[in-house]
């Protein structure tokens, strides 16, 4: 896939990112970066940039982790289902061998009677 130079502005610096995303995919992400870190600073002004940046990180990794454990979750969860979804035919066609043998003891206990009859 091609590289793409994406130029972007966070925090007030420039950065050049050198990606496979798409530009505006990257141009997306640094405009939330930096409005998350001026939101910070517009909050407590006596933050230097670096400050406002490690919270910004710091805030971003505990979303990436909850968002991870989360993902877990729902694998485990989905397997679990999975899991139960494969027991419940199964025991469907237990319960389906089980009707077609009833149904063809009914069928000779009637020709039986009939014969008796």
């Amino acid at each position: 896939m091609a590289k793409n130079r994406v130029h972007v502005r966070i925090g007030g610096a420039s950065y050049t990112i050198v990606t496979e995303d798409e530009p505006a995919y990257v141009e997306e992400l640094a405009e939330n970066v930096d409005g998350e870190i001026r939101s910070i600073c517009n909050g407590n002004p006596s933050l230097s940039m670096t400050q406002a940046a490690v919270l910004v990180a710091l805030d971003q990794m505990d979303s990436c982790k909850k968002a991870g454990a989360s993902a877990d979750n729902l694998r485990v969860q989905i397997k679990d289902y999975l899991e139960e979804s494969a027991r419940a035919k199964m025991e469907v066609e237990v319960a389906r061998r089980e009707v077609e043998r009833l149904n063809r003891e009914i069928a000779d206990l009637r020709k039986k009677l009939n014969s008796i009859n």
